[in-house]
Formats: C-alpha cells, sequence, structure tokens
C-alpha cells in the first residue's frame, strides 16, 4: 500500500513508481468554495519565479527554482486558496523548466486551486491538444484562456465538467485601452466578450480575469456576471487596491481569487525569503478576513 502523501499527485513514493503514474485531485466550485470559507482568504499566490530574482543562495544551485518554490509553497499554504504557475517563466528554460514546472503542480496540496496560467487560444484540434497539456498532462484544475479567436477557440477548455477555464475579461495591462475598451456601438469590447463568453458555460467551470486595476469597471462587470468568479491580478506590485477589490467583487462564494506574485514570493531576498513571504501572504489573508 501507498503512503498517504498531500500532493496532488504521485509521480514517485517510496522508490517506486505508482501503478497509474498520477493520482489526480480536482476541485470543483464547491470545494473551492469551501477551502475559501475555511481559510477565510481569498488569496491566489503567483508563482512566477525568475531564475535571475531568487536568493543568491539559490541562485546557482541546480535544483534552486523548485527548491525556492517548495519554500514559497511550505509557507504560504495556510493562507492561500490557489496557486498560479506562470507558465512563460519555465517554457522559458527548455526541458528543465518543463520539468520543474511538473514537480511544482505535483508539490502542491489537494485541497488548494492550482491555475495554469498559460493564455491559450487557438481553434479545433490545435485548442484541443492545449487543453490535453493543462488538463492530463500537467493536470492543473485551470487554464487561462484568451477569447480574440472566439468560440472554437475556448469550448475545448469547457467541454470537462471538472475543469475550469479562465477566460481573460479586462486586464490590468496598460495596453488595455487598445483593443479591450473599444467602443463597439454603445458597448465597450470587454463588456461584449464577456456576455458572449458567458453564454458558452456555466459559472460551475467558467472564470474570468478582470485586473485590480480596473475597478471603476468591477461593479458594471458584477451586473454583467454576478455568479461566476473572477481571477483579480494587480494586487501589490501593480498597485491595486485590495479593500476596494473585496467590496465591489465579492459575492456570497467569495466569488474573486486574487492574485499576488511578486509581492509574497520576493518579500524577501535572503535567506529568510520564505519567512517573509509567509508574513506577506498572512498580512493578506488577515485583510481578506474581514471581507468574509
Amino acid at each position: 500500500m501507498l503512503p498517504e502523501c498531500p500532493s496532488r499527485i504521485y509521480f514517485q513514493v517510496a522508490g517506486r513508481i505508482c501503478p497509474d503514474l498520477l493520482q489526480i485531485i480536482i476541485m470543483n466550485r464547491a470545494e473551492l468554495v469551501s477551502a475559501i470559507r475555511s481559510k477565510k482568504s481569498v488569496l491566489c499566490v503567483g508563482l512566477d519565479t525568475d531564475p535571475s530574482k531568487i536568493p543568491a543562495h539559490l541562485r546557482d544551485q541546480p535544483g534552486g527554482v523548485l527548491e525556492f518554490n517548495k519554500a514559497i509553497i511550505d509557507a504560504t499554504k495556510d493562507y492561500t486558496v490557489s496557486y498560479k504557475i506562470n507558465t512563460a517563466f519555465y517554457e522559458a528554460q527548455g526541458i528543465k523548466g518543463w520539468e520543474i514546472l511538473r514537480d511544482t503542480l505535483a508539490y502542491i496540496p489537494q485541497d488548494i486551486f492550482t491555475i495554469a496560467d498559460a493564455k491559450r487560444g487557438d481553434i479545433g484540434n490545435t485548442a484541443d491538444q492545449y487543453a490535453t497539456t493543462f488538463f492530463d498532462v500537467y493536470p492543473f484544475d485551470s487554464v487561462t484562456v484568451a477569447p480574440y479567436m472566439g468560440e472554437d477557440s475556448v469550448k475545448p477548455f469547457l467541454k470537462r465538467d471538472d475543469r475550469w477555464a479562465i477566460v481573460l475579461g479586462l486586464t490590468s495591462n496598460k495596453g488595455s485601452q487598445d483593443f479591450q475598451m473599444l467602443d463597439t456601438g454603445g458597448e465597450k469590447l470587454y463588456e461584449q466578450v464577456l456576455k458572449k463568453v458567458a453564454s458558452w458555460a456555466s459559472p460551475d467551470n467558467l472564470m474570468f480575469v478582470v485586473g485590480a486595476t480596473q475597478t471603476e469597471q468591477l461593479a458594471h462587470i458584477r451586473s454583467i456576471i454576478p455568479q461566476h468568479f473572477l481571477l483579480i491580478p494587480g494586487v501589490g506590485a501593480q498597485g491595486g487596491d485590495l479593500d476596494e477589490v473585496c467590496q465591489i467583487a465579492m459575492h456570497g462564494d467569495g466569488g474573486i481569487l486574487v492574485n499576488v506574485s511578486r509581492a509574497v514570493i520576493f518579500a524577501g531576498s535572503g535567506e529568510d525569503f520564505a519567512e517573509k513571504a509567509r508574513e506577506s501572504a498572512a498580512a493578506y489573508q488577515a485583510q481578506m478576513a474581514k471581507y468574509l
């Protein structure tokens, strides 16, 4: 009998490979809501691990990035309900980076929601392959998706009732003004995207990305999609106001995941980096708890 293991995936336990290689634990909406209420947190920690920014004592070690990620997870798992792995920071390292991504995902506890921040968006069998990548090969709970190519580029990520697509709605970057805020005959383009995409699936497996720096639009967005979860980046280093976000965007189930990356994982740069990350995550959780 295999020993108990808190990780989401068994690649190798007690020196031998499990018969089915992977034991996958997927979180549905009810389980995510339960975690939010239990921890009184909507914190999503972004594991956007830039190898050049990890502490010096880990930077030159062959396994330094993975050791850093594991330490961050150990330090913050009591305060977060989600981890978001930005795949760009791992893809840039080639095969080694994909292995680090896999092992980082495997280390995340079963009761924490996982996001592949891959921003994929292509049509037909290409989208099917992307869905296979991030739901089967690397078994995340969810993946971020760009909707620019339309329904047939998003639907492959919505085929499975037990996995989530997180579609870009209104982002926090300066360039969002270029297209998302264009007036399209009385409506902004992002409004049309939210309405159209929301008609393709239920709030049980569809979320939207809405930047924390777009608080002027948050209340309006909530009126368009009142039940969907929102993944909200932009708090922390990008300057989004957490109190304002919680007041405007939360609903009875929590309804939001607030992503904080650099302000947590790089809160410290020395050998006490994990302790500093824990302090930062705890502070965010305490602020969120007031609204839960």
